[in-house]
């Protein structure tokens, strides 16, 4: 009977750490020479939810452009008002459906009167129009022509399912458990590992280069910590969940630092990195005093994007299919209204 129980304990341990492992067979494919572990491995079943989740929306066509603007049709259009009536009116069924599709209109507008700005959904709404705009005009180093749109990130939901805000502070010392330096605990953001499981404040806030790796195998002025190899590889870890790729999709195994080896996407990955930045500092920042108090995080600023709210699992969104055919004002920069920025300043 004892044996008997002993067996049971052991198949159940095994069943529940296997539990965590992805089956085979996995798809390999050589990106490089032979040796040099420049192998992308891809798993089907996974890839498969995948493609659930990165289907397009049906296309609404694009409206026309002639007719009278929005601006003149409607009250208090401070963003957009140069479009004709029915691009404005696809759009905003668009958006709806994109962010709100169970609220509907009302999660950003009061049903009493559309033009007020009672709902703090509505000014966030303007904000996030203008930071679209911004990244389709100003980031094609990173976004190429295929852009993005509210759909890229949002998907159904009122706040993208993968955003970030910062950790508690773990600096207590003294203590029987130590110091853990924001790691030592396993976290989705960093594949459970050990790593720091919140490297986004010191890389897609702050600018700080993420490069530990020196020359030579010498100690030549090359001088940094155990610490901060493990934030940068913290981060490398994200990079690797959110794109479905592994290091090699960026970096050639043989020598990781050096940019002249690499791949192409490096480069594109080193623009989505300032891109984020800009979109973290210059958008979601600014909408700090906008935002209620229960959609600030613990340390009360707001959520902030990193690359897993729009990758998704998948290196190009969407399969890389664009939408900007249907929405071409998404991809142009208007004058900021006045009105906007001191409304965001105010609130």
């Amino acid at each position: 009977m004892k044996k008997a129980n002993f067996s049971f304990i052991v198949l159940l341990s095994a069943m529940m750490v296997l539990s965590g492992c992805e089956r085979p067979a996995f798809q390999k494919a050589q990106n490089g020479f032979r040796g040099t572990a420049m192998v992308d491995i891809q798993n089907p079943r996974i890839n498969a939810d995948k493609a659930k989740l990165n289907e397009l929306p049906p296309s609404t066509g694009a409206a026309p452009a002639e007719g009278d603007k929005a601006s003149k049709v409607y009250q208090n259009v401070q963003v957009l008002g140069n479009l004709s009536q029915a691009q404005f009116t696809t759009f905003m069924v668009s958006m709806t459906n994109w962010i709100a599709p169970n609220q509907g209109c009302v999660y950003c507008h009061n049903p009493a009167n559309f033009a007020e700005d009672s709902k703090y959904t509505k000014i966030v709404s303007r904000r996030m129009i203008q930071m679209t705009q911004n990244i389709n005009v100003n980031w094609k180093d990173h976004v190429q022509g295929t852009g993005v749109t509210c759909y890229t990130c949002h998907r159904g939901n009122n706040i993208p399912q993968n955003v970030w805000f910062k950790e508690n502070p773990q600096n207590a010392t003294g203590t029987a458990l130590g110091n853990r330096n924001g790691q030592n605990q396993a976290s989705e953001s960093v594949g459970y590992a050990s790593l720091t499981y919140e490297p986004f404040s010191k890389y897609l806030l702050a600018s700080n280069p993420a490069r530990i790796q020196g020359k030579d195998g010498l100690p030549n002025g090359n001088v940094h910590s155990l610490q901060e190899t493990e934030d940068v590889y913290g981060l490398m870890m994200h990079f690797s969940k959110s794109l479905g790729v592994n290091c090699t999709y960026c970096h050639n195994s043989r020598a990781f630092s050096d940019w002249s080896q690499s791949t192409p996407q490096r480069s594109q990955a080193w623009y989505g990195i300032q891109m984020v930045k800009d979109v973290n500092n210059t958008y979601m920042n600014s909408l700090s005093g906008v935002f209620p108090p229960h959609r600030l995080g613990k340390e009360g600023d707001v959520a902030k994007t990193n690359c897993l709210t729009c990758h998704q699992g998948i290196n190009k969104p969407l399969y890389g299919k664009s939408m900007l055919a249907d929405f071409p004002y998404l991809a142009q920069t208007y004058p900021t209204t006045v009105a906007t920025e001191k409304k965001v300043a105010a609130k």
